[in-house]
């Protein structure tokens, strides 16, 4: 239960890094959904950015570092705006 609480918080750092470090604005919600998304693009860019390291210069047992982490959460956030579009207000 532990590890799990500790992989959300770490996710949720990653997240919110990745979305300091690409400027604009995602079609996520604002409050408590928006603060989770930001979690799971983390947790997912993590999950990615090992897939990334593994598959071209790290071994079978690597485990993304927060660099890693945060290029994939990169990656993921721009296919989410590739998807869904910039946020902003509906007219």
């Amino acid at each position: 239960m532990i590890g799990f609480v500790w992989e959300l918080i770490v996710g949720l750092i990653v997240g919110v890094l990745a979305r300091l470090l690409l400027p604009g604005k995602e079609a996520f919600p604002a409050g408590a959904l928006g603060w989770l998304l930001t979690a799971v693009l983390g947790i997912g860019g993590s999950l990615l950015g090992g897939f990334i390291a593994r598959s071209l210069w790290a071994g079978e047992n690597y485990t993304a570092g927060w660099i890693m982490s945060i290029l994939g959460a990169i990656i993921l956030l721009l296919i989410v705006r590739l998807i869904f579009g910039k946020g902003g207000s509906a007219s």
